[in-house]
C-alpha cells in the first residue's frame, strides 16, 4: 500500500471554511482506480495546519490520479481568498507498513 501526505498551514483565519470544504467535498477521488481512503486531520497544537492523507493500492494509482483532471477539479471547492503560510505546504510519499 502507498500513502500520500499533503500538509499546509492556513494563514488568514479561513481554517473553519477549509475544514467545511473538506467535509463537503465532491468525493471525486473516491472512484479513482486504486484509491482506498482519505483522512483529513489537524494537530491539536496548531489547528490551522491541515494534513491530508490518502491511501492507495500502489504509487502508480496515486500518480495517475494526481496528474489527472479529477485532481485539478477536486480543488475547485477551495474557499476563495484562502492564503497559506509561505513554505508550509509539503507533499510526502510513504510506504504503508502496518496498523
Amino acid at each position: 500500500m502507498f500513502v500520500a501526505l499533503s500538509k499546509f498551514t492556513i494563514a488568514n483565519g479561513m481554517t473553519e471554511a477549509v475544514k467545511t470544504a473538506f467535509k463537503n467535498r465532491p468525493h471525486l477521488v473516491d472512484h479513482s482506480a486504486g484509491f482506498l481512503r482519505m483522512d483529513v486531520i489537524s494537530p491539536l497544537d496548531n489547528l490551522d495546519e491541515i494534513w491530508l492523507l490518502t491511501y492507495w493500492q500502489d504509487e502508480n494509482s496515486y500518480q495517475q490520479w494526481h496528474h489527472g483532471p479529477d485532481h485539478k477539479a477536486s480543488h475547485q471547492g477551495i474557499p476563495q481568498g484562502l492564503k497559506l503560510i509561505p513554505k508550509s505546504s509539503e507533499i510526502r510519499n510513504f510506504e504503508y507498513v502496518c496498523s
